[in-house]
């Protein structure tokens, strides 16, 4: 969470504040990691920094040593992954603060005396609370939650995401409900905390409304030492893209010893779609990711629907369970799926859940519930329910009145929920590798399988699939949100 604070920060306060050349095609570059699945992002890491990786093996062999200068492995690999990974979140949330900053509030201080580090510590900072406590609650439960990293990275040092899956693959059930109970108590405290914190005091700028226009400049060396520095982000946040792309043309089994692999084929797409085999994870990834969404969706509809319009018993804690899965780590999800659906219940109709085609789905649907909630019903609080009311007064029915007159308005929001929610159950990997069967193996889980028996290749084909996967439902949707009228998008 601070490394990723130290990097998001002052790159969101660089490119907010500062004009210099090449300044647009840097901000959008920096936000490139958030479309690279969790473990895709691990692989590219691998590829280049690991033991066996290129950068590795090209300085030594640049500089003629019998072994690698260095390989990222360990705490300081986790790291490193996490960072570039979540500091994205600071720099989103910490760039939309700096471009809606009432600067007449700045000038007040000064002209009350503050010097400048007084205003940054007593203005700014307490300003910024609410955009900084938001992006490090995302990084810390994403943090916690991680799985991919540690299970790539972690060797001997002892995560206790990865603890629960190992304990769960010795059998000891009883021991991973007890970690899984730590890890949940610890996830829920800091939340209760920032939320607390944050709650006590409030956070409030007015003033005329003067916001900050990006100043030049001045002088050729530091605007090339910019240009310089958007240089270097630029290959920092292409690479790890770049090596998987290359990596999925590689021949399995080629790539050993060498610098770079010494032999490419087409082989690894071809098999994608020619052969049933290769092919079935990404059918089982896409099936199992339309039926999760599926159920989102209408959960997400009814329950923000009755939860804004509504009055009834029970409703505080319909509200906080549509919102706690947000809350659990995945590896917690899938060992409550297992305690919970391991025998015969009248929940399933006295069938066994575990071990069947339907967990999968299951746990997709719980792990990304509060997406389309929550996106359904920040949207539904905007309106009033006169509007509802001018159509019935006019003789339309409940359903005739959702379907023409709120649907168009919450369009917008639902749309980008059920996407996102479609996104992350496609690239689903931490209840997957404890709830799979090879029935339903995802996508996801057949990566990790075939970077165990060296079908690198293979691994970064499907990885470079999925990619694209969640380029084309991105660009639907942004496609979708660009094409409303003017006045139904909100």
């Amino acid at each position: 969470m601070v490394f990723s604070a130290l990097v998001g920060v002052p790159l969101a306060y660089l490119f907010a504040h500062y004009e210099f050349p090449g300044q647009s095609f840097f901000s959008a570059i920096a936000v490139l990691p958030i479309v690279m699945p969790p473990l895709v992002g691990v692989l590219a890491f691998l590829f280049l920094f690991g033991e066996s990786g290129i950068l590795p093996r090209g300085l030594q062999a640049l500089l003629g040593l019998e072994t690698v200068p260095f390989a990222l492995d360990g705490v300081a690999a986790i790291l490193v992954v996490h960072t570039y990974a979540f500091y994205v979140y600071f720099y989103l949330f910490a760039g939309a603060f700096f471009r809606d900053l009432d600067l007449s509030v700045l000038e007040a201080a000064q002209n009350l005396g503050a010097s400048r580090w007084m205003t940054v510590r007593k203005v700014v900072l307490p300003l910024m609370t609410p955009a900084l406590g938001g992006a490090a609650l995302l990084v810390f439960m994403s943090s916690m939650a991680s799985f991919s990293a540690p299970f790539i990275f972690a060797g001997r040092f002892r995560i206790l995401s990865l603890e629960i899956y190992n304990t769960k693959l010795n059998g000891d059930l009883s021991l991973a409900v007890a970690q899984s109970v730590v890890l949940t108590a610890i996830s829920l405290l800091f939340l209760v905390g920032l939320r607390k914190h944050a709650s006590r005091r409030q956070y409030v700028g007015g003033g005329k409304g003067v916001r900050l226009t990006p100043r030049p400049v001045a002088g050729g060396a530091a605007r090339m030492a910019l240009g310089g520095l958007g240089g270097l982000l630029v290959v920092f946040l292409v690479a790890p893209h770049a090596v998987v792309v290359l990596m999925s043309f590689v021949k399995n089994g080629t790539w050993t010893w060498q610098t770079l692999p010494p032999a490419y084929t087409l082989e690894n797409y071809v098999n994608l779609f020619r052969e049933p085999r290769v092919a079935e994870p990404v059918l089982n990834s896409l099936k199992m990711a339309v039926l999760a969404t599926a159920g989102n969706l209408v959960f997400g509809i009814v329950a923000a629907y009755l939860l804004v319009r509504k009055q009834f018993a029970g409703k505080r804690w319909l509200e906080v369970g549509a919102m706690l899965p947000w809350a659990v780590p995945g590896t917690v999800v899938a060992i409550s799926l297992i305690v919970t659906f391991n025998r015969p219940s009248w929940l399933t109709g006295g069938r066994v859940l575990v071990g069947t085609f339907w967990i999968l789905p299951l746990a997709y649907f719980i792990r990304n519930l509060p997406l389309v909630f929550r996106a359904t019903h920040a949207s539904l609080e905007q309106f009033e329910p006169s509007l509802e009311e001018s159509a019935r007064n006019l003789g339309a029915n409940w359903w005739f009145t959702f379907r023409k007159v709120l649907f168009p308005l919450l369009a917008p929001a639902i749309v980008s929920g059920t996407l996102l929610a479609f996104v992350l159950a496609l690239g689903e990997f931490v209840s997957s590798i404890l709830l799979y069967t090879y029935a339903n193996r995802p996508i996801s889980v057949e990566i990790i399988s075939q970077l165990r028996i060296f079908n690198l290749g293979s691994a970064a084909a499907y990885s470079v699939f999925l990619i694209l996967l969640i380029a084309v439902v991105v660009g639907l949707s942004n496609r979708f949100l660009r094409s409303r009228p003017a006045g139904v998008a909100l």
